[in-house]
């Protein structure tokens, strides 16, 4: 299993590239950030910057989406990260949350989506690719490559994952969900004619390690509001009692009273207090580091290939460190 590292591009930047150094140092694989130009600093600037400092760490974020930046500049900022420091990004790509929402923007469809993973793959490994109706090449890529991962909550998102991605981000640790989203993705792979086996599956949570389960829990609570607003648009899209979506995902957010995004992300959230502790304990990794390796291993044998922590909370120094010195080890040794 390999493990990612999650941070916002809270100011100043030079900190997020000490922790993702910190986070190299400590066995971490990879480094992600969130993607919304209004709430954070410009991250594919501060890319270049953890890649210059580190040397094996691949970086990306979790998640860009097809509506804020056209598809060919993406994919020549990519190119150009990797032209520099050797072919270490990975494109996650979803439809859009805070980044669209937050500058007045639905977020973008799914046959948006759909085509812009191509598109942007294409593009950024050298290929030839249709950009609003004209061909486009960009003609100083060569050998590029760039995987692109989709996050995926709903049924239809996941097919469209399973069809045209080379990798599926799943926002949330549940084992029962992760096991019915992956199989979700995999079959929808299988049916397209590809091989599932092939879609790296990474599972991202928040994760703090220690005994204080009360205050870990209040530390991680928001990520049960964020996850809150794709259930809602679930809910809006399916119904309450859908078949087509487990209640083990919808149930919760009956009580959901709206979202400021000004927390968004953010250890004591306002706007997450509807999320009850049995939804943090599900979605989230907490407790002594015995309690993550034996969570992990469980994901591990459900066919996830990454757990990345999302590490925004009051110990996130102490985290990458606990993960390092006994968690880390004790799923890859």
């Amino acid at each position: 299993m390999d493990f990612g590292l999650v941070l916002q591009t809270d100011p100043p930047a030079s900190q997020v590239v000490s922790l993702m150094k910190r986070a190299e140092r400590n066995g971490f694989r990879y480094g992600w950030t969130f993607d919304s130009a209004v709430l954070w600093q410009e991250p594919f600037v501060i890319y270049s910057q953890i890649l210059a400092n580190t040397q094996k760490l691949h970086v990306g974020p979790m998640v860009t989406n097809p509506g804020t930046r056209t598809w060919e500049v993406t994919a020549s900022t990519f190119a150009t990260l990797n032209d520099m420091y050797g072919n270490r990004t990975v494109c996650g790509i979803g439809r859009g949350d805070s980044a669209m929402r937050v500058a007045g923007r639905a977020p973008n469809t799914l046959a948006r989506l759909g085509q812009a993973i191509e598109v942007i793959r294409d593009l950024a490994e050298g290929r030839e690719a249709e950009v609003d109706g004209k061909p486009l090449r960009i003609p100083w890529i060569k050998n590029g490559k760039l995987p692109v991962w989709m996050a995926a909550y709903g049924p239809k998102a996941l097919a469209l994952a399973g069809q045209k991605a080379d990798g599926f981000i799943l926002q949330l640790a549940d084992l029962y969900l992760t096991e019915w989203m992956v199989k979700s993705v995999r079959e929808a792979a299988a049916a397209a004619g590809r091989d599932p086996d092939a879609i790296t599956v990474c599972v991202a949570a928040p994760a703090y390690v220690g005994e204080d389960l009360a205050h870990a829990r209040d530390q991680c609570r928001w990520f049960g509001g964020m996850v809150g607003n794709h259930v809602a648009d679930l809910v809006s899209r399916y119904g309450e009692h859908s078949s087509m979506v487990p209640e083990e995902l919808t149930e919760y957010v009956k009580s959901r009273q709206g979202y400021d995004y000004s927390h968004h992300g953010r250890a004591g959230n306002p706007s997450a207090d509807f999320v009850p502790d049995e939804i943090v304990d599900r979605f989230c990794l907490l407790g002594p580091p015995q309690a993550h390796i034996e969570k992990l291993r469980a994901l591990r044998d459900l066919g996830v290939d990454q757990f990345a922590v999302y590490d925004m909370h009051d110990a996130r120094e102490a985290t990458i460190d606990a993960y390092g010195s006994e968690i880390i080890p004790a799923l890859t040794g």
